[in-house]
């Protein structure tokens, strides 16, 4: 008798002669009840929410499709969405690319590699909030140490956070030299598994140091470096904290992020209803973004 013949004819049994047991279920239940709560509830609550005139001040009724017809024709949306863009162009590039080359560098075995490796990857260790109040010190205008270094060259000092145009590239410069040493950490795992047996072939065949870099390490790396930018582009376009902490969104809304005005939205302007409708808009964009990063990384790799 099979397992579901046993099932049907209610014995408990299958053809092994084991009885069916329910404990598998008490090891599952603790996340079960925690993707519930905290993830699976709160997602469907947002998504009827975005229906909704839902405020903090008092409940709403539904709107329809009101709240996504408001999104798509309000114009802080788009610039705050093409300012999450931009921030994503800019912050990825560095952090694969400088990620990379450290890792190359650690993985060739330098004196001192365990103080490289604490080196690169301390400043992850830092929690948000000291990172920015660092980086703003460094970024002051008049005392910080960045413009008394371009003073010395007979540069003008630059208001890095208060410039337009500026103040974007310089919240990106803090997040590469911020988060760049997770994404080593996940290279140099990366390098450290290649085979050594590759490059000693490749060294019997003449290929010197670029050419094994080129052909062998490359080709191997290629799977860590789409999940690392893959990964990577997913956090940037989630950036909030250090524009939030170093800018709050200014000068004239040109650092604003897609999550600050969603969090500006709902909790200042008291709209949870129409937050919701931007946060499932955005929703969408990452989904679209991640699935033709992963398609055009795919495509390359074949």
């Amino acid at each position: 008798m099979t397992a579901r013949e046993a099932v049907r004819a209610g014995t408990g049994r299958a053809d092994t002669g084991r009885p069916w047991s329910s404990s598998g279920f008490w090891f599952v239940a603790p996340f079960g009840v925690l993707f519930v709560a905290f993830l699976a509830f709160p997602l469907l609550y947002g998504l009827w929410m975005s229906f909704t005139g839902e405020s903090l001040t008092g409940r709403g009724g539904l709107v329809g499709l009101d709240n996504y017809v408001e999104a798509f024709t309000d114009p802080l949306v788009w610039t705050t969405l093409l300012n999450t863009l931009w921030f994503t162009v800019i912050s990825t590039v560095p952090l694969v690319v400088i990620a990379l080359v450290m890792a190359l560098l650690v993985d060739l075995g330098l004196p001192g590699r365990w103080l490289w490796r604490l080196a690169f990857f301390a400043p992850y260790l830092l929690p948000v909030a000291a990172v920015a109040l660092l980086w703003q010190f460094l970024y002051q205008p008049e005392l910080g140490l960045i413009n008394n270094f371009l003073a010395g060259f007979g540069a003008a000092a630059v208001p890095w956070l208060t410039t337009k145009g500026v103040a974007m590239a310089a919240v990106a410069a803090t997040t590469v030299w911020w988060t760049v040493g997770f994404n080593f950490l996940l290279l140099l795992a990366g390098l450290q598994a290649i085979p050594q047996q590759l490059y000693e072939a490749a060294a019997l065949d003449g290929a010197g140091g670029w050419r094994q870099t080129w052909s062998v390490t490359l080709p191997q790396l290629r799977r860590t470096l789409v999940l690392v930018a893959v990964l990577q582009v997913l956090a940037s376009l989630k950036v909030f904290d250090q524009i939030y902490l170093m800018t709050t969104g200014g000068p004239d809304d040109s650092t604003r992020s897609v999550i600050q005005y969603i969090y500006d939205t709902g909790f200042t302007g008291y709209r949870l209803g129409y937050a919701s409708a931007i946060a499932y808009v955005f929703f969408v964009v990452i989904a679209v973004i991640s699935v033709a990063q992963l398609r055009l990384l795919r495509n390359r790799e074949g």
